[in-house]
């Protein structure tokens, strides 16, 4: 008797979750970049003032 086996590599159900895994993932390391970007602004512009601030020329 020979018997034929089928695998599946996943179901439409598992792979849906996986591509809304995905961009859910990708959206929140896009606003962990923005903000970290945007706080670097805060703390250059933080440390220029203070610069100004002792008297130290920076430009």
């Amino acid at each position: 008797m020979s018997r034929m086996f089928s695998i599946q590599s996943g179901s439409a159900a598992t792979i849906s979750g996986s591509r809304t895994a995905a961009a859910l993932l990708a959206a929140m390391m896009g606003l962990v970049l923005l903000s970290a970007v945007g706080f670097a602004a805060v703390a250059h512009d933080a440390a220029h003032d203070t610069r100004h601030s002792v008297g130290f020329p920076c430009h």
